[in-house]
């Protein structure tokens, strides 16, 4: 829990930041693009977390490695700090929380949708805008597909959790009956 709160507090520093001086969304694809880079190179993370190599190379390493991407002065900044404060294990979760906050400042906000078939584009577009208008923010849909529901959708949207499948109603029904109650 302690690790996500530090990951937080560096990511809404870092929106700050990118709201202060406009740069918000540029922020957000240079961390989520140096994060990706990151755990897609799993010897480069840990030469750059790894404590049997010496500081000061690791952030000669770091260096390097944005000089190269041409990254902004504040996101070389804010990731030679992660670094400094030994913060940089949590670049992953300071990415994720970042992407979070930048989304929601844009009035977006990600969901997700499994449905036990594969659903048309049409009606996908539906749940999405509805999914909009109910909340007021643009919807980004993560769609997939669970044959073990049997039938119906489960939408997610943050902590908000719409589950109209036949495998939840089948366990509903089930936990009634064990109760003793009448439908």
């Amino acid at each position: 829990m302690k690790n996500l709160a530090i990951a937080r507090r560096y990511a809404k520093a870092l929106l700050l930041i990118g709201k202060e001086d406009g740069q918000a969304e540029t922020y957000r694809e240079e961390l989520d693009g140096f994060a990706r880079l990151v755990a897609d190179q799993r010897d480069l993370e840990a030469s750059l977390t790894n404590p049997l190599f010496e500081s000061a190379a690791r952030r000669r390493v770091l260096e390097k490695i944005i000089a190269r991407l041409q990254l902004s002065a504040a996101v070389k900044s804010f990731l030679l700090l992660l670094f400094d404060k030994k913060r940089f294990g949590f670049l992953g979760s300071v990415n994720e929380f970042y992407q979070k906050l930048a989304d929601a400042l844009k009035g977006v906000e990600q969901a997700s949708l499994v449905s036990a078939t594969e659903l048309s584009p049409e009606t996908i577009e539906k749940i999405r805008s509805t999914l909009s208008r109910r909340t007021g923010k643009e919807i980004l849909l993560d769609v997939r597909q669970d044959p073990s529901l049997i039938g119906g959708i489960v939408t997610k949207i943050g902590d908000l959790v719409l589950d109209g499948s036949i495998k939840t109603q089948f366990i509903n029904m089930s936990e009634s009956l064990r109760r003793g109650e009448s439908a």
